[in-house]
């Protein structure tokens, strides 16, 4: 087997224990509580490997450790969690919420793409669109490797600026001072939550004065935010509700909550 076999096979082997590690997350956040045994059996590998997820898992946050199993972390309405923790948090949910952002991009527009997990979601979609030109403006490492490895169609304008372990994103004066300088048609922005009356929010406050920046300059600012963000607030405010166009939001929201949105003058899609 030669070097690049050997490479190929390496990382084909991490992509599935990630893919298995974040469906384990999701699986335990949906049921409760789960033990080493019901784990290996409902994804068909042995209890070492399980611990061994489990154990990686915990290190990352995105689980906590029981006696012979696992519980959901605990999180409140201000706290920001690990990018790995929120891929994994309602990722269905947030694949259909991308599927209908994607779709309002239009050929030749300049879209900019906040960090988040939804978001990321969009940019693993873009590439599958029929359009000939699209300028993607992000603050996002994993957003921009995305699609950097896309159609030579989409140009990708990758801020600068500190880089937040956190949710590997690039914030700060630098990032402000080239979003300063652009125009966008439409800006998808994830949240932390949002609220009718306080709007827009996140947990960091560098991550929300960029993220004002970027409705700023947006002429259209959608906001993607599966059920459990709504009526939430988190620490930073971004925006007031009056300055978003769209929100983009899963069938769980409850029906009052979409009927004070649209109350107010903001579309709601449900995905």
């Amino acid at each position: 087997m030669t070097a690049s076999s050997l490479r190929k096979r390496a990382s084909d082997s991490r992509l599935l224990g990630e893919e298995r590690r974040r469906r384990i997350v999701a699986w335990i956040n949906e049921h409760g509580s789960a033990t080493v045994n019901e784990l290996a059996r409902e994804f068909r590998v042995s209890t070492v490997t399980l611990r061994s997820d489990l154990h990686a898992l915990e290190g990352s946050g995105a689980i906590a450790r029981s006696h012979g199993g696992a519980l959901p972390i605990a999180h409140g309405p201000v706290a920001e969690a690990p990018l790995s923790v929120k891929q994994a948090r309602h990722h269905d949910e947030k694949m259909r919420i991308a599927k209908v952002a994607a779709a309002m991009i239009r050929d030749g527009e300049t879209i900019i793409l906040d960090s988040g997990s939804t978001t990321f979601e969009i940019a693993r979609l873009v590439g599958e669109l029929p359009l000939r030109s699209l300028t993607v403006v992000t603050n996002a490492l994993n957003i921009a490797m995305e699609l950097a490895s896309g159609p030579s169609h989409i140009r990708v304008l990758m801020l600068g600026g500190v880089l937040r372990q956190m949710s590997h994103s690039l914030v700060g004066p630098d990032a402000e001072q080239t979003l300063s300088r652009l125009t966008a048609d439409q800006l998808f922005l994830g949240a932390d939550g949002i609220d009718v009356d306080l709007g827009v929010t996140t947990a960091d406050p560098m991550e929300a004065q960029l993220n004002a920046r970027m409705v700023g300059i947006s002429r259209r600012t959608v906001v993607l935010a599966d059920a459990s963000k709504l009526g939430r607030c988190s620490l930073s405010p971004i925006a007031p509700l009056d300055a978003v166009d769209c929100i983009v939001t899963d069938h769980g929201a409850p029906e009052e909550v979409i009927a004070a949105f649209r109350g107010r003058g903001v579309e709601v899609q449900l995905a």
